[in-house]
């Protein structure tokens, strides 16, 4: 073959290739503004629980939380919980967080990991693999902290309740609240972030109310009395390649969905937020609001059933 043919042959390729590279981001980014909801059947939980994680507020993404806020509030929420990390990093604009105010509903969160500033120490490949040892030993139930970055910042943390409270949104830091939602009552246990080492979790009393641990990370121990732990802080993999789709459907650790930890249903979502870019990008894991016993009627059509049962 002659070489204008090879070299016409290469430059036809290189344009298919970046023509298929800018479809791809294109469809990455449109699915980051997306959001699914997913319809919790969990028996003997009160009605309308709505749970998300990962917001991670930004100018960039602003206008996707207020849509990620109409959609819960079309399913007319008894309450609303929120699993952490409102913020990415430090010097944000936290005033952002005001959207919280309109929820039409009662708001109960904990902290996560960003909102100390917290995470796992070494950058580039090292960061990444002690992030996927410190996935693989937590979902595991063994101790990861040895891991953890040694400089958390609690003023960081504390400003970020500070706004949140101001705005409507009950920060439970190691707390428990009994809550009245429409005659069931439920204990929501908050328990504080575990990446910077805040976890501390109280005491509860013996009790006939439903209750769910709210913890930023997936996580589980023997000793928390709990009907149903739910957390976030993976994004559900953000990008659902082939490696993340493995491990997932293997349960080797803990990205997304519906696990058991014993007895005791741990749900991990896929959080509203993405990363700290100018555009947000997912691939196969849209964003995602979980809705506990939703009402009738309340449900969008594409909504995925989701049935806790063994």
């Amino acid at each position: 073959m002659k070489k204008s043919g090879l070299l016409w042959y290469g430059v036809l390729a290189t344009g298919v290739l970046v023509i298929c590279c800018i479809i791809l981001l294109g469809y990455m980014h449109w699915e980051a503004g997306t959001v699914e909801v997913t319809a919790l059947s969990v028996p003997g939980a009160p009605e309308r629980i709505v749970f998300i994680a990962d917001p991670h507020v930004r100018p960039e993404n602003l206008e996707h939380t207020r849509e990620v806020i109409r959609v819960i509030n079309n399913l007319h929420p008894a309450v609303v919980l929120i699993g952490g990390d409102f913020s990415f990093h430090k010097n944000e604009n936290l005033s952002l967080q005001e959207v919280w105010s309109d929820v039409d509903a009662p708001v109960y969160a904990v902290l996560g990991n960003h909102d100390y500033l917290a995470g796992i120490d070494g950058g580039g490949m090292k960061g990444r693999i002690s992030w996927l040892q410190e996935l693989l030993l937590r979902s595991n139930d063994h101790d990861a902290r040895f891991l953890y970055s040694d400089f958390p910042d609690p003023d960081h943390a504390q400003a970020v309740a500070l706004v949140l409270e101001q705005n409507g949104v009950t920060v439970l830091r190691n707390e428990f609240r009994d809550i009245d939602l429409d005659g069931k009552h439920l204990l929501l246990v908050g328990v504080d972030d575990i990446w910077a080492e805040r976890a501390d979790p109280p005491d509860i009393p013996e009790t006939s109310d439903y209750v769910i641990y709210l913890v930023h990370e997936p996580a589980w121990r023997k000793d928390w009395d709990a009907d149903l732990v739910l957390s976030g802080h993976t994004h559900g993999g953000q990008y659902n390649i082939p490696l993340l789709w493995a491990i997932d459907y293997f349960h080797i650790i803990q990205i997304r969905g519906l696990f058991w930890k014993g007895d005791v249903p741990l749900y991990v979502t896929r959080g509203t937020g993405t990363s700290d870019h100018a555009w947000e990008f997912r691939y196969l894991s849209p964003p995602e609001i979980v809705v506990i016993n939703p009402e009738p009627g309340t449900l969008p059509v594409h909504a995925v059933p989701v049935v806790v049962s063994r």
